[in-house]
This record gives C-alpha cells, structure tokens and sequence, in this order.
C-alpha cells in the first residue's frame, strides 16, 4: 500500500488531494516538522522531520514522501507526476504531448511560481504580515508574481483548464502552489481567469475533503 508521510498542513497537502482524485488505498504516517516542536529529538517527541525513522525514509529531512512498493520519492509535485502515470485515469496524460505540458507546467510552478508565493504564507505562519518589514516583504512577492499570473491569464483565455480541456495532475499541482497567494486578494482580482479556476479546482470533492482532514491539525 502507497504510504505518505507528512501532515496535512505541509506540501504533502498535494499527495493527499491527489490520493483522494484517484480513489487509491493509502496509509499516513504524520510527521511533522521539528521547526514546530521545543525539543524534537526528546523520547516522547512524535515523529517529526529530524526523527531517525523518517530520516531513513528521506536523509533530507523534508516532507512529504511517498513510499509505493519499495520505491521511495520525495518531492511532492512529482509525487503526484508518478502517481498520475501509474494510476491513469483523466488526471494522467493521455500522451506524450500531454506528459510533456503537465511536466513543463508543473516546473513552471515551481520554479517561477513558489519560490515567492511561499514566502507570503510564512509571513503569515511567522505572524509578520502587517509589520513593515512583513508588508515590504509580502509586496517584494506580489510584485515578482504579477509576471507569472500574467501568464496563466492568458494561456486561461478560452480555456477552464490547462491541458486536454479537463481537470489534470497539472491543475492539481498548479492549484496547490498558487493557494499559497491567496491572501493577496487584489492580484487575483487582477487576473480573473486565475481567480475562477483556482475556484473551480477547489471546488472538488478531493479538494474539499483534503481541507477538511488538514483544518483539523494544529496550526
């Protein structure tokens, strides 16, 4: 059975929509992050990022991963890559032009697309959003999003997803880096087309039901 560690409020959020997309059997094992703990190697610490047992899992120390038959991976937007091309379905390409878009967008995300769209979210994990120095920041961020907004806006022209006219592992993982921005309400008002199909994408019963398990961890 497919097993994915990490807890809900962490990227793993990403496997647990898409396991839930695919209507596949999984086990969770929640680890956390250490930064969330006083003393994560104390004996009755629970398994966290710096915790032997997960570090055989991944020596980096970062959730999630997923292991899947002895195959262990751990980036969570490839995660969903793999589990799409094993599992097929609609959320899997139907081809090799298709493998190549989902790929080429998924990459895209996280490379023009999260490196600033997480610091928004820390700034307010962290609790700086609204003193000066967490509002300069968050501006920094907005300001070097309105490019790669600008982009999906206009791919969105026409279309309600963005590959194959259907709801893919591409929107999955797309929807998954833009929700780190979604306190930035007037850059989406700036950018409608982004706006409604962040709305659509979350509007599923995986999405909701993936919500649903993650507001009930500790924030």
């Amino acid at each position: 059975m497919l097993t994915i560690y990490g807890v809900y409020r962490s990227r793993a959020s990403r496997n647990y929509w898409m396991v839930r997309e695919l209507g596949i059997p999984f086990r969770s094992v929640p680890v956390i992050q250490a930064r969330r703990l006083a003393d994560p190697l104390s004996a009755d610490a629970p398994i966290n990022t710096r915790s032997p047992g997960f570090l055989a899992v991944n020596p980096m120390g970062l959730i999630p991963a997923i292991e899947d038959d002895g195959l262990v991976l751990t980036e969570s937007l490839a995660n969903n890559l793999y589990l799409a091309r094993k599992h097929g379905g609609p959320l899997a390409p139907a081809d090799i032009a298709e493998e190549g878009q989902i790929g080429n967008w998924t990459m895209w995300a996280a490379t023009e697309v999260e490196p600033h769209a997480v610091k928004i979210i820390l700034a307010h994990d962290d609790g700086i959003e609204n003193t000066p120095g967490g509002r300069d920041l968050i501006a920094a961020c907005v300001r070097s999003l309105e490019k790669a907004f600008g982009r999906l806006e206009t791919h969105l022209d026409g279309r309600e997803y963005l590959v194959g006219g259907r709801f893919t592992v591409a929107d999955l993982n797309l929807a998954e880096v833009f929700r780190y921005a979604m306190s930035q309400t007037a850059l989406f008002e700036r950018h409608p087309r982004v706006k409604a199909w962040l709305a659509r994408c979350q509007s599923r019963p995986a999405f909701k039901a993936m919500m649903e398990e993650r507001l009930k961890e500790p924030e």
